[in-house]
């Protein structure tokens, strides 16, 4: 059908108002599920120190009647320490733009600091995942926490080419192997050594490739549904091993090849004092304002054998 003679319509029109929606879709990840997890707690120096100790072997107790005390030896403690690393970024915008009507935000300064405060926590949650050493820093070179993977080396799965850290104090990185497909007797090896370590592992935290082999187990897995679901879901978010149930939790910002069995009380994440997620003005030097958000923290394993990793894993 053709259009009337003279029709006036939009195509001919001026000044047509702007149909521009106030909601704005971002569907970039924020979640950071150990970073979230694990307790936050307060280091008071860059050099933060902590405490692990150890029980002597359990064994057949047997003393003769009326004997003298056996003089038992005593053990020390291990000393531990990690480093701060400061983690940061800025939003910077200017006057102008602060001052015009712009859709979905009443203030770009603030919508772009919420932004940057999403991107830090997503930053952080990859270095604690990370597998790289603690570092002392100076005035030309940042300090750096060691990552989960240099202290994760007691309860371990790896490839023959591969190798755990060679001491669990974060002064050394594990070594990748040949990648080869996770399986479920290497989650049953790993949970058991957890387990015989005095370690109760409850997360199973694992990349989305890996995650979803997981749910391919059959042996001692459970698909849990609500109770007023008639339909099975067709995954499963526990685990249910011999030594208890762990809960699988799909990470994007851990290193896909490797897969944590954890006991997340056994995991800290020390905020050096008045330095957890904090908003400052920046000088103003012209016609705009800044704000910098920053965090310095660092990770405290408080004993790795609690836990355990199933490493060198394919990824697609």
């Amino acid at each position: 059908m053709a259009q009337p003679t003279n029709t006036f319509s939009t195509n001919d029109a001026v000044g047509i108002r702007e149909d521009l929606s106030d909601i704005i879709t971002n569907i970039a990840p924020t979640e950071t599920p150990f970073y979230s997890s694990a307790s936050h707690t307060t280091a008071s120096a860059r050099l933060h120190e902590w405490q692990t100790d150890t029980l002597a072997a359990a064994g057949n107790n047997a003393a003769i009647e009326g004997d003298a005390a056996p003089a038992t030896a005593g053990s020390a403690t291990t000393l531990l320490t990690n480093r701060t690393q400061i983690s940061t970024l800025d939003a910077r915008v200017s006057g102008s733009m602060r001052k015009v009507d712009a859709a979905g935000r009443a203030d770009e300064l603030d919508y772009q600091l919420l932004k940057r405060g999403n991107e830090l926590k997503r930053d952080m949650e990859t270095g604690l995942l990370s597998n790289k050493i603690k570092v002392t820093g100076n005035d030309t070179l940042a300090s750096e926490y060691a990552g989960i993977e240099a202290w994760i080396k007691t309860n371990t799965s790896k490839a023959s080419d591969g190798t755990d850290p060679t001491a669990a104090t974060g002064v050394d990185a594990r070594n990748d192997g040949t990648q080869r497909a996770i399986t479920e007797d290497m989650l049953k090896e790993v949970v058991r050594e957890c387990f015989d370590a005095g370690g109760n592992p409850s997360v199973l935290m694992a990349g989305a490739f890996n995650r979803q082999k997981i749910s391919a187990f059959g042996g001692n897995s459970t698909s849990f549904q609500k109770s007023e679901d008639k339909t099975l879901h067709a995954t499963f978010s526990v685990y249910e091993s011999d030594f208890g149930e762990l809960k699988i939790i799909p990470n994007r910002f851990q290193r896909s090849r490797s897969v944590y069995a954890l006991e997340m009380d056994k995991w800290k994440i020390p905020f050096l004092t008045g330095r957890n997620m904090v908003t400052f003005d920046l000088a103003k030097t012209g016609d705009s304002d800044a704000k910098q958000i920053l965090s310095e923290y660092t990770l405290e394993s408080c004993n790795e054998a609690a836990s355990g990793g199933i490493f060198d894993l394919t990824t697609s």
